[in-house]
C-alpha cells in the first residue's frame, strides 16, 4: 500500500527565501528516490510562509528508505532554526475507497 503524507511547517519571518532554497534542493534529491512517487511543495496562498509538502511513496519500505537517505539529516538540521515549529508536522493520509 502507498505511504502518503503531508508535511507542514512555517518559515520564520525573513527566512522564507532560505527555506525555499533548502526545500527546492531537497525536493530534487527526494524525487530521485526509487520509491518516491510524488514530492510536491506548496506555500499557502493566504500565508506564503506556510509550506506544505505532499509526499507519496510506493510503500512503507520506500518510506523507510527515504527516512534513511543521507541528505535527510542535513536538510532537517539546516531547516530547524529557520522554522517556527520544532520540526515538520507530519500528517499521514489514508485513501478513501
Amino acid at each position: 500500500m502507498k505511504k502518503t503524507l503531508l508535511a507542514e511547517f512555517t518559515a520564520r519571518e525573513g527566512a522564507e527565501d532560505e527555506v525555499t532554497r533548502l526545500i527546492v534542493d531537497y525536493a530534487k534529491e527526494v524525487r530521485e528516490e526509487e520509491g518516491n512517487l510524488a514530492f510536491d511543495v506548496y506555500t499557502k496562498a493566504s500565508h506564503p510562509r506556510a509550506f506544505w509538502i505532499f509526499e507519496v511513496y510506493r510503500d512503507e519500505d520506500a518510506f523507510q528508505a527515504h527516512l534513511k537517505a543521507p541528505y535527510g539529516g542535513p536538510f532537517n538540521t539546516a531547516l530547524g532554526p529557520l522554522i517556527e515549529e520544532d520540526a515538520s508536522v507530519l500528517t499521514f493520509l489514508d485513501p478513501v475507497t
